[in-house]
């Protein structure tokens, strides 16, 4: 079984959305406000796919490469 990563960080979506990774660490901090986590919080492949709109399998590829 090929384990796939729960927990997205700035240089995921650095690498998914083009952006820089300081974009990634401010859109972060967004999600955990929508979702009202603590800042010690991680954020899910789950909530950052809802709150950005890109499919999981999408993200998926991003992460496991």
């Amino acid at each position: 079984m090929k384990i796939i990563r729960a927990c997205i960080y700035p240089k995921d979506i650095q690498c998914i959305t083009g952006r820089s990774e300081r974009y990634g660490r401010k859109l972060l901090n967004e999600i955990k406000v929508h979702f009202g986590k603590e800042p010690h919080q991680f954020i899910t492949i789950n909530e950052f796919s809802e709150y950005s709109g890109i499919e999981i399998d999408i993200i998926n590829e991003y992460i496991s490469n």
